[in-house]
């Protein structure tokens, strides 16, 4: 803890929503694949590289006035609400409308795209050439009206965008949303007027400057779960690219599929391409601002008089498994579990199997408590069994202590000889559950990650198994059953080594109070079913002794 609050100590300071200078922020061409030359003039498309197979680099995004004419527009479906601006017929600002940012204020959704203080996270879509001016980021479209509602009956809404080029080229940029559904849809309708062939690519790019949020308890699951990027491809699968990495330089990846994304705790957004014969993943570091994204290396070519479309999609919602595994491969991958992913993610699939069945999130984590308990039942028995052995050794162990005093290797000598005399593994007890140890840290991982279990109700007051028991009453049983479990285990022979255990149940009680109460829940229900185990164990050796 205190080398964290040094490093955070070093780091320079920046007043939240401050705008850089002009003298920090980066230069023409600071933002372009490694392989593009810079644009000769800030704000337009850079011209082409000399290597033909290689497309041109997207625009470069500077902090700059916006333009006359730009305009808000408002999108509404079943489960979005979003902000559209003409300046490069994106989304500035998407509200997730099921998922509020604290349970007690269901007006107050979630925003993935925004703008607050000085964190944003947008999307940015555009096409590139080498020899003409073409709809970026930058551009400013014409808008139909104002507003679009997804009406009762129907499921798809088209928001179309126009621009027309000095060429007189005719372009269309429509944003589909449909019903039940997280995905945008993106197309670029293209109408080739001129008496020349045209040909375009497609980029599509995250600017994200996130705000350093974690603090306070270091094991908080904000803490802990993965923020930056992330991206797919056939050849290297699943890939975390932190923002650390895009300040080291990553360097692009060229592949024919896959996709790229942004990962936050319980939501993600990504840009998923459309199956291409050339994409190339990017990243760039922005001073202090960072591009994540794709971009297409075959371009659509279209003979005079001649129409075409691209089309991509971008995800920007909730880790639901049952989506995310519609959507691409590895997107699932996003609800990220670590190391311990292929223990994790089978019991995330009991344990929503379990909920299918009693469809409450509590009594399913009891449930799947109780059934992993039942699966290790036969080394928890083999651990119980051992600690009892110990437990029934404790009063002549103590009259060996007498006996020798301090002279502890003639101690130790006469205490492995009782072990041997009495078949007692004094390791017995830690082994059995140490084999368990992945399963419960997998456990962990799945109820702090999955955002099925964000708001989830329970019963009586708790009403939300992601946040802290708001009256710390689990917290408190937990400590009251780890208690228990020390006093009818055996006591360490050292005096100190006795007083430490005896404070852990308060040490672990202080932690707790800060843990989703679906951990505590978790861990409550597994100490009272060890209890009950290791009590009746002790009942059954006392009895033979």
């Amino acid at each position: 803890m205190i080398w964290q609050a040094w490093l955070e100590r070093q780091q320079p300071t920046q007043v939240p929503g401050e705008t850089p200078s002009a003298a920090s922020r980066p230069a023409p061409g600071a933002d372009l694949p490694p392989d593009a030359p810079a644009s000769a003039t800030p704000g337009d498309v850079p011209q082409a590289p000399a290597t033909p197979a290689t497309a041109p680099a997207p625009v470069q995004d500077q902090p700059e006035t916006r333009p006359a004419g730009a305009q808000r527009i408002r999108v509404t479906t079943d489960l979005l609400r979003v902000e559209l601006d003409t300046l490069g017929g994106g989304p500035r600002r998407v509200e997730l409308l099921t998922y509020p940012v604290e349970v007690d204020e269901p007006d107050n959704p979630v925003a993935l795209f925004h703008q607050d203080g000085g964190d944003l996270l947008f999307a940015q879509s555009g096409l590139i050439a080498r020899d003409r001016e073409l709809p970026n980021h930058r551009t400013v479209y014409r808008a139909e009206q104002q507003s679009y509602t997804l009406q009762p009956g129907a499921d798809r809404l088209e928001v179309p965008l126009h621009w027309s080029g000095p060429d007189g080229v005719e372009y269309s940029k429509v944003l589909v949303f449909e019903r039940d559904s997280y995905v945008i849809g993106i197309e670029y309708r293209v109408r080739n007027t001129t008496d020349s062939p045209w040909e375009g690519y497609f980029y599509g790019q995250f600017l994200s400057r996130p705000l350093e949020e974690k603090g306070g308890f270091m094991l908080a699951p904000r803490n802990l779960s993965y923020v930056g990027g992330a991206v797919y491809t056939p050849a290297d699968k699943y890939r975390k690219i932190s923002f650390d990495d895009i300040r080291d330089g990553e360097p692009p990846v060229t592949t024919d599929s896959g996709w790229v994304a942004m990962l936050q705790h319980y939501f993600v957004s990504a840009w998923l391409p459309e199956p291409q014969t050339g994409l190339q993943f990017y990243s760039r570091d922005l001073d202090g601002r960072y591009n994540l994204g794709y971009k297409t290396t075959t371009p659509l070519v279209l003979a005079p008089g001649e129409q075409g479309v691209l089309r991509t999609r971008l995800y920007t919602g909730p880790k639901e498994h049952d989506r995310l595994e519609q959507l691409a491969e590895g997107m699932v991958l996003t609800v990220d579990y670590g190391w311990l992913t292929p223990v994790a993610a089978p019991l995330f699939w009991i344990l929503d199997w379990i909920h299918g069945v009693v469809r409450n999130w509590g009594w399913a984590i009891i449930l799947l408590t109780v059934l992993i308990k039942l699966v290790f039942y036969p080394l928890s028995a083999a651990s119980y069994k051992s600690m009892a052995r110990m437990r029934a050794l404790q009063p002549r162990m103590k009259t060996l202590k007498e006996r020798y005093g301090d002279d502890r290797q003639k101690f130790n000598q006469a205490m492995m000889e009782l072990y041997k005399t009495e078949k007692v593994n004094p390791m017995g007890g830690c082994l059995p559950i140490a084999v368990q140890i992945p399963v419960f840290i997998a456990l962990y991982w799945v109820l702090i990650e999955s955002v099925e279990m964000r708001q989830a109700p329970f019963a009586l007051w708790l009403q939300d198994l992601s946040s802290p028991d708001p009256f710390f009453v689990l917290p408190i049983i937990m400590g009251v059953s780890m208690l228990v479990q020390q006093l009818i285990s055996p006591a360490p022979m050292d005096p100190m080594q006795k007083k430490i255990m005896m404070a852990l149940p308060i040490v672990f009680t202080g932690f707790f109070l800060l843990f989703p109460a679906g951990l505590v829940l978790y861990w409550t229900v597994n100490n009272i079913l060890s209890i009950a185990q290791q009590w009746r164990i002790n009942q059954v050796i006392g009895a033979k002794k």
